[in-house]
């Protein structure tokens, strides 16, 4: 065949490849299964395809992250705020009025809280999305192809369409291909399709269209490895061509949401800045209007510089952000590891799991669960590869297996086996296909450990599996019967049976009836039913080795042993998971590429699939069913089905989407490449830790560490608690800022002269007063029924359940309380040798107030009196701390100087003990108030 080296005539990759037969690829590919492509050829077609690598999407730079954190709202304002600050500081150096010695200290002090928010939320964004990355690190390094006739060794990238492929054991494909030749070919699919059994491949003609990706028998794809056997391809796609190209296009596709606690501080911003420049604007009209004239503008400006920093909650990012630092911790050692900050939030929202079958819900190790012979049904115990389990007969445990059909069955299970069971690492471990793995784990069960069953029976011929056979036998020589051969084959149960004349009962043959063949079939049936992958198994004495042409022959006449069911079990621990969720106000659903027999099985085994359950006990939805459904059937669907089997990765981020289109918060749990992109789509990721591909893991927001479905549960109750806490703070740290935005308001309104707190001194306020008290309230513990109620909404105001009106009632009363020890210092001090030492009572009473409203703060209808105090230590600790340092500011001499305070009396002081101790009076009695008028109608905290 000559080759084209024209790019005119290079086909599109775009196509469904598995429609056309070998021949007519090689043909449109104008490749040679033989020779391969020439140098030339391949030179042309690397410039037109280009190189076999995944293609990132252009990204921001550190900088741009860097810049855009200063886009926040709040920090403009501060900005803004921290500017005119200076310009007033350089105005007064320069006509000698500034007062203090020490100029643009406001500005400095402003400028430094914006930087080190700037800092925080760059160091949560540049820990960015690495799932590509992963992607590329799944690619072969080094391939075998053929090229001008020759077997060359080349760089995966430098694979081409139409290039000769070579593979065997242990090979992972570095590209998309059509199998030409195939030799007991089998191939992991896990990371691509979900399902834990390896594929067996071959060459065969054209499969439909539709036929799913798992089903796709004669084609290979990147990012698959080669488990056993061997084979020959020409490649049909490389890099973003590739399957595991399309869901790199699909995790570039999915765009970054903002998490509900983003959106709500984006809110939150929008409020306080607006109402700060509203409240500015009225102060600085009324104080213009008062005094006639614009003489008082500039100490006017001063008071709203005060008052916009007072307004903006300074320390609460800070404290936000060590909170959900805090929360991962806790997280962590509940195995659940957050990769990013706002996840932990988030978990508190969520009312949807999306869960991928293999892996996650199971332990992903094939197990015989039931053995079925003549003499009845034996169910079989055990868990995982582990050779240690019970046979059951009659509901009753035997002490050994020894029914003689149950142990012929066994031991043809153990000898007709391709695969090895190993211990190492203190685990159990399968070499080779799961489901082989399985029947040996079954032998060891039995005392018939394939070692010792092979010292006896020396294999001497095989004849292996293929798809147009549906059976694999081997004969054996017996070394305790001299010259006698003994033939084991397994297969599909419809197909041996038919090549069998007797069956075994004790130790005697008999002959199969049509009645007989009936029963088998429909035991078989049954077993399917039950999601089991049945196979069926024979024998039969031979008196010679039979002929290499001769082969089908041996397989006739058998006697037929009986049947296994074998299944990827059950975590144990799941089911109780999966009812604490539906406790929760969860909704479990799983989604998986398997079959859908053992998806509905597993499904109902767990109780995600309940038949009790009227509202989700809808058939299984299968991956082609779905491809036939519009986005709106899709929407309506999934209100009801809680079961999709056979799904691609495309339908698993389609099912995503059509839950948040019902408003549904979705969390997706995962371990595979397939799932990366309906893990970033997802509003919670969780990839699994151990099972789990670098690819899922990078995409995801959480890791399960010791891949437990019930740690979910555990993460969800931790976001639960940390919502909690921001929601006790933020009333806290807001309802402090709303009584000292308005105490410093009142003040020119009132005739008071000059402004009764300086920017530094609300910094300090906001960042210490309100910061550590604050810090200490996102570690209160939670309370006892938290995952009895259902999730909070998303889409929830931060003001929502009352908490709005709270921060503004007790706004107002913190305000009332101080503005009224401002105005009675004020006229004390008027006239004094210490006139300005109204303004450091007022400051040290705000603050000192904040102290009694944190411990109160902690529950919003039980008393103090009713709660432990030591049941948070860390609260007591931080309202001694905060108190000893706002002495410190009054009573030290530079810090003193530094923040602008005056030496307080005795007498003083405990006026403003005083005043401040009457915040935490009213809080309490408003908690009696709403206790006997409001009863049952408010969630306790």
């Amino acid at each position: 065949m000559t080759l084209s080296t024209s790019t005119a005539s290079l086909p599109d990759l775009t196509r469904d490849w598995h429609t056309y037969n070998a021949d007519d690829t090689l043909t449109t590919l104008k490749s040679n299964a033989d020779r391969g492509l020439s140098a030339t050829e391949v030179e042309v077609r690397s410039r037109y395809y280009g190189r076999n690598e995944l293609q990132e999407t252009a990204q921001r730079t550190r900088w741009q992250i860097f810049l855009d954190q200063f886009s926040n709202i709040m920090l403009l304002m501060l900005i803004a705020v921290a500017v005119i600050a200076g310009v007033l500081d350089f105005l007064a150096l320069q006509s000698g009025e500034l007062k203090s010695g020490l100029p643009f200290k406001d500005t400095a002090a402003i400028l430094f809280i914006v930087i080190l928010n700037g800092i925080l939320g760059y160091v949560q964004e540049v820990r960015a999305e690495a799932a590509l990355a992963a992607l590329k690190k799944m690619a072969s390094s080094r391939v075998r192809v053929v090229r001008e006739g020759q077997t060359r060794e080349i760089d995966a990238p430098d694979l081409v369409p139409g290039d000769i492929l070579l593979l065997e054991a242990g090979v992972q494909l570095a590209a998309d291909g059509q199998l030409l030749e195939a030799a007991n070919l089998q191939i992991r699919e896990s990371t691509l399709t979900g399902e834990s059994e390896s594929a067996n491949k071959r060459v065969t003609t054209a499969l439909a269209a539709d036929t799913p990706l798992g089903d796709r028998v004669n084609m290979v794809f990147s990012g698959t490895e080669v488990v056993q056997g061997r084979g020959k391809v020409v490649v049909t796609g490389t890099g973003m061509a590739t399957e595991l190209g399309k869901i790199a296009k699909m995790i570039q596709g999915v765009e970054n949401e903002k998490t509900p606690l983003q959106k709500r501080m984006s809110q939150l911003g929008n409020v306080l800045v607006t109402g700060s420049l509203v409240l500015v604007a009225l102060v600085i009209a009324i104080g213009i209007l008062k005094a006639g004239n614009w003489s008082p503008l500039r100490e006017l400006v001063e008071i709203s510089l005060s008052m916009a920093v007072a307004v903006v909650p300074e320390g609460l990012p800070a404290v936000i952000t060590v909170t959900l630092a805090l929360g991962t911790q806790r997280m962590v050692k509940r195995n659940a590891l957050i990769r990013k900050l706002p996840a932990v939030e988030t978990l508190g929202s969520v009312n949807t799991i999306c869960s991928d079958k293999t892996g996650t819900l199971t332990q992903n190790k094939m197990i015989v669960r039931e053995v079925e012979t003549a003499r009845g049904s034996f169910p079989v115990t055990g868990e995982g590869y582990e050779p240690v389990g019970e046979f059951f007969e009659s509901g009753e445990a035997i002490a050994s297996p020894d029914r003689p059909e149950l142990q012929a069955l066994i031991v043809a299970a153990v000898l007709c086996n391709d695969s090895l069971l190993r211990y190492e690492d203190n685990k159990w471990h399968i070499l080779g296909d799961p489901t082989e793995g399985s029947l040996l784990t079954l032998g060891g069960k039995a005392g018939l450990e394939q070692e010792s069953l092979k010292s006896r029976f020396q294999r001497v011929d095989e004849l292996p599996f293929s798809s147009e056979r549906k059976r694999m036998s081997v004969i054996c020589l017996d070394s305790e019967y001299g010259e006698s051969y003994s033939l084991f084959s397994k297969g599909s149960p419809e197909i041996l049976l038919g090549r069998c004349q007797s069956y075994q009962l004790g130790n005697e043959t008999e002959s199969l009836t049509p009645d007989r063949r009936h029963e088998i079939l429909n035991a078989n049936n049954q077993m399917a039913a039950r999601g089991l992958r049945v196979l069926g198994f024979a024998y039969k004495v031979l008196d010679d080795l039979p002929s290499t042409n001769e082969e089908d022959d041996p397989e006739q006449e058998m006697i037929w042993l009986g049947l296994t069911g074998a299944i990827d079990a059950p975590r144990p621990e799941v089911a109780l998971a999966v009812q604490r969720s539906k406790d929760a106000g969860i909704r479990p659903i799983m989604i998986t590429g398997d079959h859908p027999l053992t998806a509905q099985a597993i499904a109902k085994e767990l109780g995600i699939a309940d038949s009790k359950d009227v509202k989700f006990n809808v058939p299984t939805l299968t991956g082609q069913e779905l491809e036939k459904l519009s986005q709106q059937d899709l929407e309506l669907a999934v209100e009801k089905v809680s079961v999709y089997a056979r799904v691609s990765p495309e339908h698993k981020l389609r099912i995503v989407r059509a839950l948040q289109a019902r408003n549904c918060f979705v969390a997706m749990t995962g371990d595979g490449v397939n799932d990366a992109p309906a893990l970033k789509q997802a509003d919670i990721g969780i990839a699994m830790g151990i099972t789990g591909t670098d690819v899922s893991k990078e995409a995801s927001d959480m890791v399960l560490l010791d891949d437990n479905f019930a740690t979910i549960v555990a993460a969800t109750e931790e976001g639960r608690v940390v919502y909690d806490n921001i929601r006790r703070f933020i009333k806290y740290i807001l309802g402090s800022n709303v009584g000292e935005v308005i105490t410093i308001a009142s003040a020119p309104i009132l005739g008071l002269s000059g402004v009764p707190l300086t920017p530094l001194q609300i910094l300090w306020m906001n960042l210490v007063t309100d910061g550590l008290p604050a810090l200490a309230l996102a570690v209160e513990p939670a309370s006892p029924n938290i995952m009895k109620q259902p999730p909070h909404n998303p889409n929830e105001s931060i003001f929502a359940r009352g908490l709005g009106s709270y921060i503004v009632r007790i706004g107002i009363i913190f305000s009332i309380f101080s503005i009224a020890l401002m105005v009675l210092s004020y006229h004390q001090t008027q006239g004094t040798d210490n006139p300005e030492s109204w303004k450091t009572m007022v400051f040290t009473t705000l603050c000192l107030a904040q102290m009694g409203h944190a411990i109160a703060a902690r529950s919003f209808t039980r008393l103090t009196i009713e709660m432990n105090l030591f049941s948070n230590p860390s609260l007591l600790w931080a309202v001694l701390v905060t108190t000893a340092l706002q002495l410190a500011i009054v009573y030290v001499p530079f810090l003193r100087e530094f923040f602008g305070t005056q030496m307080l009396s005795a007498e003083q002081l405990l006026i403003c003990l005083g005043f401040s101790s009457l915040m935490f009076v009213w809080v309490e009695m408003e908690k009696l108030f709403v206790r006997k008028f409001f009863q049952g109608k408010m969630r306790t905290h």
